[in-house]
């Protein structure tokens, strides 16, 4: 059950905050800035209103992943430390005597309140309101990219991501005290996965037991990563499977497991609209609903800055049918890229095309001669032994072709115009700007931990992602009011 309206919190020790949290600080700084009312409203949909027991206020919940992002940490790290960080319970509007709540609470909350909600869209649409009520966003120009994650899942058997883990257990533990390491059991030499649960599971229960480590907080996170991933494994999630994650590639030779978030922010520095994919995704396909999810935030757009990827004809179409300039610079291979309908992308990272089924094209070459009155071709080869056991290879390879290829057309007006935009002063001015969105997606992965996904699934990434990007922009708003 969820009371209809917020409680006030009653405490004799509530004055303790005024001491031991200072103004500047950034939690009582959000607290204030910020009306989480609207979280309320959004969810009371998903509690019973008048029978069982007292559910945790959805809002301090909320408030729980907010931190998670904000101070990158795992569910056990932040409910341990809201226990003794005063500014940690004054923002969950807690009295300074209350009692935390049990990490696992977390897992009930995102599994079950926060489903078949648009958090992404709700949290984004709210800090962009509060930009524009603080008189903040004033250009009327978006740079758009995308960034990618990481999957949680990797490329490893259960077995090798347990040994990993337990591995990193034991050397941690090595580092603070010898006599715990030696007493822990070998490694079992078997291939049979319930061999190392049993194995892990026997390491957790010697070290939980020995006080001297207890309080290092190194060895507490290691630990804390180890009993999640058996915790998993039991309940049957794999870390080696994420059905959501694909491979995208970030040069014609690197490439990620994982998935795509695709941004569009303010001059300011203000994330004003996302889109989370799957990593196989092409950049450029976006545009169109990140320019449509901007607007409906309240913004007006005329200038659009944004990498190659973004240079396709269909978005150079939308752009001018809108009235926006599109300060994207050509490249000669990406003329019809996010037009094509026959499911081949271009990754603008690995120069190349992508097939429906996410091969990459393993060479390019140009056919046709320069000026002789018809647009060469950009051909791109496909490793023909994958095509031969493509499971869509029906329409797209024909039985007994000795190579598979893709050719697109270099030349097309809306590319000769746009051509001669960009050797303009303005375009060159303008475009200088698109750093911006770059140092914007570094803050997000090296401060807030966005370069790997912390939970599994699309679903899970969209949470990461919507309370990932509300705090970056709630922490931009403050810089700027300062």
């Amino acid at each position: 059950m969820i009371s209809k309206q917020e409680k006030l919190t009653l405490s004799p020790f509530m004055q303790i905050y005024d001491i031991v949290v200072p103004k500047n600080n950034m939690l009582r700084q959000i607290n204030e800035l910020v009306d989480f009312s609207f979280i309320l409203e959004e969810l009371k949909t998903k509690y019973c209103l008048d029978n069982g027991r007292n559910a945790i206020p959805p809002i301090r919940m909320f408030k729980y992943l907010l931190l998670k992002v904000i101070f990158d940490i795992s569910d056990v790290d932040v409910v341990e430390r809201s226990k003794y960080d005063m500014s940690f319970k004054y923002f969950l509007d807690m009295a300074p005597e209350d009692e935390v709540i049990n990490p696992s609470s977390l897992t009930k909350f995102r599994r079950l309140r926060l489903k078949d909600t648009n958090l992404i869209d709700m949290l984004i649409s709210k800090s962009v309101s509060i930009a524009v009520e603080k008189d903040i966003i004033k250009d009327k120009s978006v740079i758009v990219d995308a960034t990618h994650t990481a999957s949680r899942y990797i490329y490893k058997s259960p077995k090798e991501f347990i040994q990993e883990k337990s591995k990193r257990v034991r050397k941690t533990v090595q580092l603070f005290d010898q006599t715990i390491s030696a007493n822990l059991p070998d490694e079992p030499s078997t291939e049979k996965i319930q061999d190392h649960i049993s194995y892990c599971q026997e390491i957790i229960k010697i070290i939980e037991s020995e006080p001297k480590v207890q309080g290092i907080p190194a060895v507490v996170e290691k630990l804390n990563n180890l009993k999640e991933t058996v915790e998993d494994y039991s309940e049957g999630v794999y870390y080696s499977v994420d059905e959501d994650a694909r491979i995208g590639h970030k040069s014609a030779s690197t490439s990620f497991y994982g998935y795509k978030t695709h941004i569009a922010m303010s001059d300011e520095r203000i994330i004003t609209a996302a889109v989370i994919s799957s990593g196989e995704k092409s950049d450029g396909h976006y545009l169109e609903e990140l320019i449509s999810k901007t607007k409906s935030h309240g913004l007006s757009i005329e200038k659009v800055i944004a990498d190659a990827a973004y240079s396709g004809k269909k978005n150079l179409r939308l752009t001018k049918d809108l009235g926006m300039s599109l300060i994207s610079r050509l490249n000669p291979s990406i003329t019809q890229a996010g037009q094509r309908k026959d499911g081949f992308d271009y990754n603008k990272d690995a120069g190349m095309y992508v097939c429906p089924a996410g091969h990459l094209a393993i060479r390019k070459a140009r056919i046709g001669r320069k000026n002789v009155g018809k647009n060469q071709l950009q051909t791109y080869y496909f490793d023909i032994q994958k095509c031969m056991n493509c499971p869509i290879k029906s329409g797209c390879y024909k039985e007994g072709a000795k190579s598979k290829t893709y050719s697109i057309s270099i030349k097309s007006q809306e590319h000769s115009d746009q051509a001669a935009f960009q050797e303009t002063t303005e375009f060159k001015t303008i475009s200088r700007s698109r750093y911006k969105i770059e140092a914007k997606n570094s803050e997000l992965k090296n401060r807030h931990g966005y370069n790997k996904a912390s939970y599994g699934g699309l679903f899970g990434m969209q949470i990461q992602g919507a309370t990932t990007i509300f705090a970056v922009n709630l922490k931009r708003i403050i810089k700027l009011m300062q």
